[in-house]
């Protein structure tokens, strides 16, 4: 855990602190993370993904919990579409991140127009809902969810990602 925590402790802290926006609601999300990591480590398989990708997965879930109950929001799940985009989502940017190094993500984020970039950021790093980010944004939710895509595509073919099936 030492070591672990050697090397992702400062991306994980720098993760929670974007989604949070405060240290110790970053430390606690952090210290989470570390002991989901450590309660779990039996059912880590090398095979199926990087560790440090499903500390970070832990690490961004345990930051929208957080947030979540901060605003005093209970925890909720969005339905899934038939095609199944949600769920993959949330792992884009983590096997974006893990796969060419957590600058190249932004910059890919970063060269998306402000209309694909805009609703991915409120997504992934403040854990909203697409219904959420259709209210913020003041666009109907079918054009949230396509705008999620398109966004989400081109940082796949960025990097050369091929998409789940």
């Amino acid at each position: 855990m030492e070591l672990l925590y050697e090397r992702f402790g400062r991306l994980a802290f720098g993760l929670a602190y974007r989604i949070l926006g405060e240290s110790p609601s970053a430390e606690d999300a952090v210290q989470e993370a570390f002991l989901t990591v450590w309660r779990q480590a039996e059912r880590l398989d090398p095979a199926r993904g990087r560790v440090g990708s499903f500390l970070m997965t832990v690490v961004h879930h345990k930051a929208i919990d957080l947030l979540r109950s901060r605003h005093g929001q209970a925890a909720r799940s969005v339905p899934l579409d038939p095609a199944t985009i949600e769920a993959q989502e949330a792992d884009v940017l983590d096997r974006v991140a893990t796969s060419m190094g957590a600058a190249a993500a932004r910059e890919a984020l970063r060269s998306l127009p402000q209309e694909q970039r805009e609703p991915i950021e409120l997504a992934y790093f403040e854990g909203m809902t697409h219904v959420e980010i259709a209210e913020a944004l003041g666009v109907p939710l079918g054009t949230v969810k396509s705008r999620l895509r398109l966004g989400l595509e081109r940082m796949r073919s960025a990097f050369g990602i091929e998409r789940k099936t």
